[in-house]
């Protein structure tokens, strides 16, 4: 019988709720207890789920003084950096939600912290786990398509901007990069292989946000609801990317990995407002290739799955904390991510063209 994996959960909002009931399906875990800052919180939070023997904190050093095996981070943008590392120095294996940080120096320092601790961090990253995913980045890395020399990646929502925390830079740090962004950056890079960032060039925006005709909360809102970004990846590889909270348009069109033996279509699935971004599911799937001397297209055959995405990144936190492997979706590998996001805001500050710049962490 495997041990029992206890478990805190840092943060009560609405993601953590997502953690909570997909622990709470898991036969070998026990969640110990939670924390908010907000006073009162923590315990109506547990005591919904029925975890009226858990312990509540408003303080969550307090929750990382119990006897953790893992916790999940839930909070707001801006105290991700600060809550992982005292988690991991703590002693405690972490399961944070996206985006990792808000500025690449915080997520150098996270993955450093996971380093010298020997103390997992892995990054919630959910579509990775969707089967069409797996089967876009094994075509990749099989070569199908050669070289890949250019990659176009990123979605839009018609309508889809949230509000709350989401759209205060004190809180969120960034807006749509950080939000649904980032999901887009994880498909292309993985997908890849993880190469490094050299250059960004971009743009963001937030007309709509800011504009009371389409956002309740425009007076607060002061992040980005747009961006579009040129960025050079290790290897030759361009990066096209675009996403988009709000826009008066129905698509910014479908993804494609250009190589130079076969490209390769790819389209979000869903219809509305919400749809066409990579949070969601795979709609289809395209090869382009030449077959004796003809132009051919071949779609690939979709996998059908009732998987639980969200809930199997959970699985497998808890799966790594019970024999002792590596992180699922390590910190490493996220850091590039982070450091795109970063350039994106930095070069469109600036106005212009940004070099990416990393430390070697090994």
């Amino acid at each position: 019988m495997s041990r029992i994996i206890r478990i805190g959960i840092i943060g009560s909002g609405g993601i953590a709720g997502g953690h909570l009931r997909a622990y709470q399906n898991m036969e070998n875990v026990e969640i110990v207890g939670a924390a908010d800052i907000v006073p009162g919180r923590a315990r109506q939070f547990l005591d919904a789920a029925g975890l009226t023997e858990a312990q509540a904190f408003q303080d969550h050093r307090r929750l990382l003084e119990l006897e953790l095996d893992g916790v999940s981070i839930c909070t707001p943008n801006v105290s991700h950096y600060q809550t992982t590392l005292d988690a991991l120095r703590a002693g405690k294996h972490v399961l944070l939600e996206k985006p990792m940080s808000v500025t690449l120096d915080e997520a150098i320092e996270m993955t450093k912290a996971s380093q010298d601790t020997g103390n997992m961090l892995t990054i919630g990253f959910q579509p990775r786990y969707d089967p069409n995913m797996k089967l876009i980045r094994q075509v990749i890395q099989e070569g199908k398509l050669g070289k890949v020399y250019y990659v176009e990646v990123g979605g839009g929502r018609r309508r889809g901007m949230p509000g709350g925390t989401f759209i205060r830079k004190e809180l969120a740090g960034a807006g749509a990069m950080a939000d649904i962004g980032c999901y887009s950056l994880d498909f292309a890079l993985q997908a890849l292989g993880s190469p490094k960032p050299l250059t960004v060039s971009a743009v963001t925006s937030n007309y709509f946000g800011t504009n009371p005709a389409y956002h309740p909360e425009a007076s607060r809102f002061d992040v980005e609801d747009f961006g579009a970004a040129f960025i050079r990846l290790e290897g030759g590889i361009t990066l096209q990317f675009k996403i988009s909270w709000a826009m008066h348009m129905d698509t910014l069109g479908a993804s494609m990995f250009l190589g130079t033996d076969a490209g390769l279509k790819v389209t979000p699935a869903g219809q509305g407002p919400w749809s066409g971004v990579w949070d969601g599911q795979v709609g289809s799937m395209t090869l382009y290739h030449d077959l004796l001397g003809k132009h051919t297209q071949t779609p690939l055959p979709r996998i059908e799955h009732n998987l639980n995405v969200f809930e199997e990144k959970v699985k497998d936190f808890v799966r790594a904390l019970s024999d002792g492997s590596a992180a699922p979706i390590p910190a490493s590998e996220i850091l590039y991510n982070q450091a795109i996001i970063d350039g994106i805001l930095r070069s469109s500050a600036a106005g212009k063209e940004v070099d990416i710049e990393l430390p070697n962490l090994g």
